[in-house]
């Protein structure tokens, strides 16, 4: 694992922001039964442990893509229903254990990785056409995803339990 110390400027900031939104996603899984976790509060498919699953699987392919563009992180099939939920046999346990192996994974490509390099975006309809992003852009991309499904699992984990992130 990278240590934040290790890194400065830029580079420093980023893996710290990034951490700090994983902390925060992480933290509203704390204590929860996979039941729990399994749990649909809301009137969407969103369960906490599905959240976990997404994330982790969002920045896998998008630490794909930094690496090698969008043919890389279009190898791998994305089951766009299932990814929020828990599947009969998923734990809460294997998918933050997971979320922490693309955490580290990711920590090691923004500690070695050229932030300028870009790569064309996959040719999907809700990318710009002809569109390229550079590893930076990723990164950035990478924290608003994980922050956005933090506020998400805070709101879920507060139906469960009445427990809350901040506050």
């Amino acid at each position: 694992m990278t240590s934040i110390g290790q890194l400065t400027g830029e580079r420093a900031d980023l893996l710290q922001t990034l951490r700090q939104h994983r902390g925060f996603l992480l933290q509203t899984v704390d204590g929860l039964t996979d039941e729990q976790a399994a749990a649909r509060t809301t009137v969407s498919e969103l369960c906490l442990g599905g959240l976990i699953k997404h994330v982790a699987g969002t920045e896998h392919r998008w630490m794909l893509f930094a690496v090698g563009g969008a043919e890389a992180m279009g190898r791998e099939d994305v089951d766009w229903a299932g990814q929020f939920r828990m599947a009969p046999g998923e734990t809460l346990a294997g998918h933050v254990e997971r979320f922490r192996e693309v955490a580290d994974q990711t920590d090691e490509l923004i500690a070695t990785l050229d932030l300028d390099a870009a790569h064309p975006l996959p040719q999907e309809p809700w990318f710009e056409p002809g569109a390229s992003w550079t590893v930076r852009r990723v990164l950035l991309h990478l924290i608003a995803e994980t922050s956005q499904h933090a506020g998400h699992a805070d709101i879920l984990r507060e139906s469960i339990d009445g427990a809350k992130t901040m506050g």
